[in-house]
């Protein structure tokens, strides 16, 4: 119980404070707490925190703990949470070269339908590459195709690097 008030009290005295949202996580109390820290385990702590006791969504819709109501959410933002919520379907899809998560995907990407069968190939060629240790998020597999994509003559062009 005294861990929940001590929490809670942490969340009032950081609602106060103005901070912007981290790009990774988002707003809340974890960005709030773990503000200035880098590396994954950081990252991880604060969005699990982000995303417990309805923390964020409080943030959001009071605009406290770093969060904006007037946002937009940002493709990239989509885009990592998508395959955040669906790494173990993904890489399954990009092992085979197909399937329906490896197409929302590339939709979320921008990635033309006349592009998606050269992407898809590109994920089954590389897929040691973008998965390359136990454990790989979902930004570190992204980070990975985004620099194969970006040495693909084709798929060039849907790049942000």
């Amino acid at each position: 119980m005294k861990k929940i008030l001590v929490l809670v009290a942490l969340g009032v005295v950081a609602s106060f404070g103005v901070a912007t949202a981290d790009n990774d996580i988002g707003c809340g109390f974890g960005t709030q707490l773990w503000k200035g820290e880098q590396g994954v385990a950081p990252k991880v702590l604060g969005a699990t925190t982000n995303g417990s006791f309805g923390n964020q969504t409080f943030g959001i819709s009071s605009a406290t703990l770093g969060c904006k109501s007037e946002g937009v959410i940002k493709a990239d933002a989509r885009t990592t949470m998508f395959a955040g919520a669906n790494m173990d379907r993904l890489s399954r899809d990009m092992a085979a070269g197909e399937g329906e998560t490896l197409d929302s995907l590339a939709q979320l990407m921008g990635i033309s339908e006349t592009d998606r069968p050269a992407f898809f190939q590109l994920t089954k060629r590389h897929f040691p590459e973008i998965f390359a240790a136990d454990g790989t998020t979902a930004g570190e597999m992204l980070a990975s195709i985004q620099h194969l994509m970006a040495a693909d003559p084709q798929l060039a062009k849907y790049t942000t690097l």
